[in-house]
């Protein structure tokens, strides 16, 4: 029953003439920008800290584990 009431106001809806400003689009981009840039940042400290803890490992050994 519910899906049928949910379809009906679906189809009956019609569509809206509004303006949206260029806050909205300036808002969605930046958002956009960061969600984007904070998955790059895990992905190279994903890669980047095996590195830096095998060189310090490698430090930490001396010169005769070379």
């Amino acid at each position: 029953m519910k899906t049928i009431v949910f379809l009906a106001a679906l189809l009956a809806a019609t569509p809206a003439a509004a303006y949206m400003g260029p806050g909205a689009g300036l808002g969605m981009l930046g958002s956009a920008i960061a969600v984007v840039g904070a998955v790059l940042i895990a992905v190279v400290g994903i890669f980047v800290l095996p590195v830096r803890m095998y060189l310090k490992r490698r430090r930490k050994a001396g010169p005769k584990a070379r």
